[in-house]
Formats: C-alpha cells, structure tokens, sequence
C-alpha cells in the first residue's frame, strides 16, 4: 500500500494531540445484551500473594498475541515474589455468556479481564466492574493517553478501566480502476458516491463502492457527518435522534449507495463489515470502508500492491468524515480478592510497553499518543487512520441500553428496511428511534 508520505515526527505527534472524541472496539464489540447481575463483591479483600486468573479475548491467529501477553506476564510475576498468572483465552462469540456467569459467581471468576469497550456502561450498571479512578489517575503513563481516551472506560466520571487498543475505519480504493478510469480521489461524500456510481458504469463486475445493510459502523460515518446524531442526553438519561432531520439526510446519503447503480441491494443488503471488506480484498469492488485492523486481509487478498487508503471524506471539501472508534479495554472485577495486584496487573497488560508490542503482533492501534506516533512512523499504513482519529472519532451512547439495540440489529434493521424498498427514510428512522427509546427507558 502506498499511503500519504509521513511527516517528521514532531509534526506528527503535535497532531497526534489534539483530543479523540471517544475509543472504542475494533475489531471487537458486544453484540449481546450486558449481564445481569446481583452486584456481588470481594468485601475489601485485597491479598498479595497467590494466582490471578485473566480472561482475555482469543483472535484470529491468537499466537502472535499470546507471544505479547507471555512477556507481559512473565514480567509480572518477576515483580511479585509469590504471585501466578493464569491465562484463559475465550471465543469473542460466547463471552457475553461466560462474563455473564463470571459477574454472578465471584468464586470462579477471573480477576482481570479484556472487555469491548461498547461494554462499559452494561458492565458497570451490572457491578461486575471495580471503580480504579483513583490508581488510573495516579499511573505516570496515563498522562500520555490520548485526551479522551479515558472517556471509553468512564460511566459518570469514575472510570472502570484502562484502553487498551482503538480502531476505526478509513476510505480503501484500488489505485489501478481508478487510474485507467482517470478518476481522483473523492473528496466528499457527493463525489465518493459518484466516484462509486462511475466505476459501476465502467466496470459492471465490480461494486463501486462496497457497502453492506447489516455494516452498522461503516454507515454511521455517513450519518455524523451530515450533522446527524445516535441519541441525544440530558440529566443522565438518552433519547433516540435517529429522526431527526441531519440523521435522515445521512441516512438517505447511505442507502443511496444500493441500486445496480453501485451495489445492487439483492446482494449487498444482507453484508456486514467483514464481507465487505472481503469483497474489496478480492478483486470485486473498487472502493471499500475499511479499519486498520483490515489491514492484513487486504495485504493477504488479490488487490495487494494495487491499493492505497485515505480518511472518509465529510460533506465539505477538506472534511474527514467523523469515523465509529472501536477498541479494547483491560478492567478489573469487582469480585476479585486480589485488589491491588489486580489493577498492578491491569496497569501491565495496557502499558505503552505492551500496547507497542501489540501493535508490532497484532496491528492493534495504541491509545497513548507518543506510542502511536511512533508507529504511524515506523508503519506508513497507519497515517489515514491516525488522522481519522485526530480529526475526531465518535462512540456510541454511553448507555448500558446500548448492548440490547446492538443485539436487537436495530440499525440494520433500519438500512435493510430502506434498501429493500420496505420503508421509506422517515417511516424506517422513526420505527427505529422508537426501538431505541424503550431500550433506553428500560435500562434507567
């Protein structure tokens, strides 16, 4: 891939400063509704010897992350006479279950766990994670994460964590189709969705741009960034803004990408993210929204060395569209008897040590600034995303009500809707919006 050419580091990093507007999952978010749970704790027991039990997250091709993690560990126990570390690696697709049970039984549940950071809200309303406000502020390295990037670990100004990655979603296109069709890169969403519609017309096996009805975070841009919003908050409390006229205007803006104009709604309607994204891997598409962490698939598929990635663009000239921030967290239970060394331990797996070492394995973007930078220089594919990040991510509604729209596909189920002929804007956002409100009064 053959990015922006890089700036020097000082550059780089003054940019790298300016405040994310939220970090959460990449690659990696709930899907399912957040636990109950009857709140139960370790009544102040904090006891400095023994085995903390760490549940993290197992990936596609987990070894490079268990390499990363064994060091950190090893490094760990090396610090702590008298104290193991066991490290159970679960499946993404039954962690709601397994975290579930873990909140609801403190004699069997881990101490330490990885979390999507989607997650945070469900988790704390639920009591299953411990408040570490006090020991994140007072860690020396968290003065260097990002401005915002506690905002993902915080539920009413205590936070309940530390981030431990952030991905988010840039602009791929196939640098051949777009030199034999003389076309320039878009640089707003009007022209990336004719720039789509014309590699359709030159190029009838191709999708112009893939896009997919079920891709929640590759639309959402579309919506933010015509002035639309998720949910609206006051006094603690949210309602849907899904009907509201910016959202509809963004929301109009990506459904317009389905037609055989572009990508046909028979075949696109049904896709997700990760189809789509195959898709442009494959050969059969000329653009696609991408994350960072769709790197590798990329470099593995038929388009390497014929791509290049800039920043979705906005509706404005000069704009980047403002992108869903996916990522990670590591957090302590509150169940745990290992107070103190829990949080030490925490504090290891998501240090700035541990994040570039991911980074190297895994490609997973570090939340400390002065680490990102240096990444974005030593890996040039990193740099759209990382002005993505500057020019400002956003998160969900940090509502533990989130987990239940999430799992219920109201969204999809809104594009789907619209693309199928089923709905019109304003009928599907409003059915939609009103989903959303009684999963938001149900959760207060």
């Amino acid at each position: 891939m053959k990015p922006a050419v890089l700036t020097v580091r000082a550059r780089l990093r003054a940019r790298l400063t300016a405040p994310l507007a939220a970090l959460v999952l990449a690659g990696i978010t709930a899907t399912a509704c957040a636990p109950q749970t009857s709140g139960t704790s370790s009544s102040g027991k904090d006891e400095k010897s023994g085995t903390l039990r760490v549940w993290l997250f197992q990936e596609v091709g987990n070894e490079p992350k268990e390499k990363v993690v064994d060091d950190a560990v090893a490094a760990f126990e090396k610090e702590h006479d008298g104290v193991d570390v066991a490290v159970e690696y679960i499946p993404v697709e039954t962690r709601a279950q397994r975290i579930k049970a873990a909140f609801n039984d403190p004699e069997s549940a881990p101490d330490v766990i990885e979390y999507g950071n989607t997650d945070t809200a469900g988790y704390v309303k639920d009591g299953g994670l411990l408040d570490v406000t006090e020991q994140f502020d007072g860690w020396s390295e968290a003065k260097d994460a990002d401005g915002t990037a506690r905002q993902s670990v915080t539920v009413d100004g205590r936070v309940y964590g530390a981030p431990l990655f952030v991905g988010v979603r840039a602009l791929y296109y196939r640098t051949d189709v777009f030199e034999d069709l003389g076309l320039d890169v878009p640089g707003t969403q009007g022209e990336l969705i004719e720039t789509a519609r014309a590699i359709r017309a030159a190029e009838p096996d191709l999708y112009g741009l893939a896009v997919g009805g079920a891709y929640t975070y590759g639309a959402l841009p579309f919506l933010w960034a015509h002035g639309g919003e998720l949910a609206e908050e006051e006094g603690g409390s949210f309602t849907s803004a899904l009907d509201g006229p910016a959202a509809r205007k963004g929301i109009e803006a990506y459904t317009s990408l389905f037609g055989d104009d572009n990508c046909p709604a028979a075949k696109c309607a049904g896709m997700g993210g990760n189809d789509t994204v195959t898709a442009f891997a494959a050969g059969k598409a000329g653009m696609a929204i991408g994350g960072d962490f769709s790197h590798a698939a990329i470099e593995a598929g038929a388009v390497k060395g014929k791509y290049a990635v800039v920043p979705l663009p906005g509706v404005k000239e000069g704009e980047i569209a403002p992108a869903f921030a996916g990522g990670n967290n590591i957090g302590v239970l509150k169940s745990t008897a290992h107070r103190t060394l829990a949080v030490d331990l925490m504090k290891r797996l998501a240090s700035k040590e541990t994040q570039r070492e991911l980074f190297d394995a895994m490609g997973f973007l570090p939340t400390f600034t002065d680490v990102r930078a240096d990444a974005a220089e030593r890996e040039p594919f990193v740099e759209p995303f990382v002005k993505t990040l500057d020019a400002g991510a956003r998160f969900v509604p940090a509502s533990p009500a989130w987990a239940r729209i999430d799992a219920s596909l109201v969204l999809p189920t809104m594009f789907q809707e619209v693309v199928s002929g089923k709905k019109d804007v304003p009928a599907a956002s409003s059915d939609a919006a009103r989903k959303m409100d009684d999963a938001f009064r149900s959760a207060e």
